[in-house]
């Protein structure tokens, strides 16, 4: 009975300390400003060649602008380091959207789609108006001489 409120304790303090740590991991991202909630799948199936994928391989995570970069972590994750990197004169935006059917359930309510090309990869990310607005000015605010692919 002593063992099993023990271990019982034991589970329930490293869960408590997952989760606190989850919460530290999320502020040390946002500490230097600049983040915004976006989900994003890499190597999406590009529509134009009939794939379907409906809501799989979409990932939430944080993003945050850091100079010419965007740096994108995942929010389930204890990484310290981002997961994808999205260099500015690198993203091409393709088009934008409303999430489709089992795209609905996968993403927050108020999502909009943005499918670009970063390197060859076709990338969507999934933000709110909001955020979206600023990425597009984050985008076009490129220094001068750099190229720009906004649609």
């Amino acid at each position: 009975m002593v063992l099993a409120l023990v271990l019982s304790g034991a589970v329930l303090a490293l869960v408590l300390l997952g989760l606190f740590a989850f919460g530290l991991r999320r502020r040390l991202i946002q500490r230097p400003g600049g983040t915004f909630d976006c989900s994003l799948r890499w190597g999406a199936p590009d529509p134009g060649e009939g794939a379907e994928a409906g809501g799989k391989g979409w990932v939430y995570g944080v993003s945050r602008y850091s100079g010419d970069r965007v740096e994108w972590f995942r929010v389930f994750s204890y990484a310290p380091r981002p997961r994808r990197l999205l260099e500015r004169e690198a993203i091409e935006v393709l088009e934008r959207r409303r999430p489709e059917g089992d795209e609905e359930l996968a993403l927050l309510s108020d999502s909009v789609v943005l499918a670009c090309s970063h390197r060859g990869t076709r990338v969507e990310l999934a933000m709110s108006e909001d955020a979206l607005t600023g990425f597009l000015a984050w985008l076009e605010a490129a220094p001068p001489g750099q190229r720009v692919n906004v649609a």
